[in-house]
């Protein structure tokens, strides 16, 4: 193991100087006659090089990753300790799943679902399929070579055979389940692991017939979501009480549930079954665990990369690998010692990922992304990473002090400019997962965190911290079988916008997206509203210069006025094709759908388009955008660059 602090700073992008248009007090200048839409390229928004699962055939360890275009199979030599080569993936935005049948490994890619060989002798990379389903997330070859595939929505089981290049649907798991996230095969049957209501299921290769194996006493869980299998046992890894279900495949009535014991622990999220022994990998904490299946003893081996989470766990030559993100580490049982390997430093590609969130502090810009994020600097153009175990999926600056909402286990971190390490403040804990939006109260001196809940979960929740006790509390719900998605603050009044979808998995209860207000100091709800019918989710709002009226947008890419004193809508225009950030400044607005940044004249409520062509590539398809607070400036992305969109402010003459 080493330090968490020396690993981030020796796992941190190298800091790239990228040309800006102008610099310094005269760019200021300049910049301030630039007419409204000049859009400045600031170069590559989030440089990454983030991994979703591996493989070893020989002595070389063959690695996906996830968020990269294209995406790639990175071939590590294990001899050489360095990457050699690196297989382009050419659809897709992550490999989530993978596995291998003799000298060639299999890589499954989501959103678009496709699957591929590469031929790890020849060096070639074959599509040999393409599936409808939105994920593939996990995969498994049989000990007859064919390769099973787990799906979602819903978790589907499907076949293919590389001899005849058939494939086969087995259908759903457990009907009405939406996900398949993990899973294994032997000669007979597939062992199908599903969420978001746990099932271990085994389907009958030949007849389909299907099988519950997951024990009475555990039907209350909500996920099967990791899995590794050995000739006697199946070990399964279940959120989100950290279990690992150790069953005897001979008699499935014979099983252990061992509970990971580090405080906090959640997630088990990777599983191999090794050599006597059951090596498991937890999260939040990153530990890693070994249970002993004869003798029934837990031990914690230690934490190699604090709080990241183990893709997956492989065997070779006695060692076991943990595939992180960028990284490996090497646990030795002869020794007890962990290595840590950084894979960039190895020579794996880093590049432009689909970023996640934007913000700017007036001097530099953060560019949220997978396990950390960039800062750009806006006077020199230097390019620093910040390491995060974890995605920052909104930030806000107070008093020079930047928060960061991070996924999973909705954690609040804060940044102060020129530290090398943002500090972890509180989680929200109630099983909440995902960080939806920031905004500060002066009145009440909170900072307010909405939340949805993790996979399978219902209400999300509403997180107040208060920097100057360091206390954080949660309220659960904020608004009833809802998650909150976006929110402003005006003397002590939170303002909430919602989403419909509760925790992933769970199918929506309620139609359509409200507006609420929520009390800061009583801590109560006080009144809601549909402001738009139909729409899933409020993605953002913003109150008008004196208060009286607040500003949304809806996933349906409307626009509306909202009069708080009357509590109703006065007006309501579509603008884009769906909904994303919106900003007030004084009497116009702006607001994007990623492709297009719009201005609204909010006298007369109408639009115009300031930037088109945009195409930003934002994960997850959600559009952000940032506001300078100069108010001069937006900050967003094109394509996966980071751009600067110049504003007026001021409606039009």
């Amino acid at each position: 193991m080493i330090p968490r602090r020396r690993f981030l700073q020796a796992a941190a992008t190298t800091a790239v100087a990228v040309p800006l248009s102008a610099t310094s007090a005269h760019a200021t200048a300049a910049r301030a006659r630039e007419p409204e839409g000049t859009i400045t390229d600031l170069g590559p928004a989030s440089v990454a090089g983030p991994l979703g699962n591996a493989e070893i055939v020989g002595d070389v360890l063959y690695v996906g990753s996830r968020g990269l275009s294209p995406n790639v199979v990175a071939a590590y030599d294990l001899t050489k300790d360095s990457v050699t080569t690196h297989f382009e993936i050419p659809t897709g935005i992550g490999i989530w799943a993978m596995c291998r049948v003799g000298t060639d490994v299999y890589a499954a890619t989501h959103s678009r679902s496709d699957l591929y060989r590469i031929d790890t002798v020849a060096g070639t990379v074959t599509k040999v399929a393409e599936y409808p389903d939105h994920f593939v997330w996990t995969m498994a070859a049989s000990p007859d070579g064919k390769v099973y595939l787990g799906t979602s929505e819903p978790g589907r089981v499907r076949e293919y055979d590389p001899a005849t290049g058939a494939g086969r649907d087995l259908g759903e798991a457990s009907p009405g389940e939406a996900y398949v996230r993990s899973i294994q095969a032997d000669a007979t049957h597939v062992y199908a692991g599903v969420g978001a209501n746990a099932h271990l299921i085994a389907v009958d290769r030949a007849t389909g017939e299907r099988r519950e194996l997951l024990p009475p006493e555990l039907a209350d869980r909500d996920w099967v979501a990791s899995m590794s299998m050995s000739d006697t046992h199946l070990a399964c890894g279940m959120n989100s009480l950290a279990e690992l279900l150790v069953l005897d495949r001979a008699d499935p009535s014979r099983f252990k549930v061992v509970k990971a014991t580090a405080p906090g622990e959640k997630y088990i999220v990777s599983v191999l079954v090794h050599d006597g022994h059951v090596y498991f990998a937890g999260r939040p904490t990153g530990t890693l665990y070994r249970y002993s299946i004869a003798g029934g003893e837990l031990e914690v081996l230690g934490v190699p990369y604090f709080e990241a989470a183990t893709h997956r766990l492989l065997a070779h030559e006695g060692r076991v690998y943990g595939v992180q993100d960028s990284a490996v580490f090497v646990y030795d049982p002869a020794t007890g010692q962990i290595e840590y390997r950084n894979l960039v430093q190895r020579g794996l590609r880093a590049a432009p990922e689909e970023p996640m969130s934007v913000h700017s502090d007036g001097e530099r810009v953060y560019v949220g992304g997978k396990s950390g994020a960039d800062i750009h600097d806006l006077a020199t153009g230097k390019v620093t990473r910040l390491g995060i175990p974890g995605e920052p999926k909104t930030m806000l600056t107070v008093r020079g002090t930047t928060y960061l909402g991070v996924y999973t286990q909705a954690a609040l971190y804060a940044h102060r400019a020129g530290e090398s390490e943002a500090r972890l403040l509180a989680r929200a804990g109630n099983q909440q997962d995902r960080p939806r939006d920031l905004a500060y109260d002066a009145r009440t001196g909170l900072v307010v965190m909405p939340t949805q809940p993790e996979p399978g979960h219902v209400n999300g929740a509403l997180s107040l911290y208060s920097p100057r006790t360091g206390k954080l509390e949660t309220y659960r719900p904020a608004v009833e079988r809802q998650t909150v998605y976006s929110v402003v603050t005006r003397r002590g009044t939170a303002y909430l916008g919602t989403l419909i979808q509760e925790g992933l998995g769970l199918p929506p209860v309620t139609a359509t997206a409200r507006l609420a207000a929520w009390d800061l100091t009583a801590r109560e709800l006080l009144w809601q509203h549909e402001p738009v019918p139909g729409a899933r989710a409020i993605t953002s709002l913003a109150l008008g210069r004196a208060g009286a009226v607040l500003y949304g947008m809806a996933s349906t890419g409307e626009v509306f006025a909202f009069d708080l004193r009357r509590r109703e809508v006065t007006a309501r225009l579509r603008v884009g094709a769906k909904g994303g950030e919106l900003f007030v400044t004084g009497e116009v607005a702006y607001c994007t759908d990623g492709d297009t940044i719009y201005k609204l004249d909010l006298r007369s409520f109408t639009a115009k388009t300031v930037a088109a062509g945009l195409a930003g590539q934002w994960f997850g398809g959600e559009p952000k955008l940032a506001l300078d607070p100069s108010r001069r400036a937006l900050y967003g992305v094109r394509g996966r660059n980071l751009v600067r969109v110049a504003i007026s402010g001021r409606p039009d003459a």
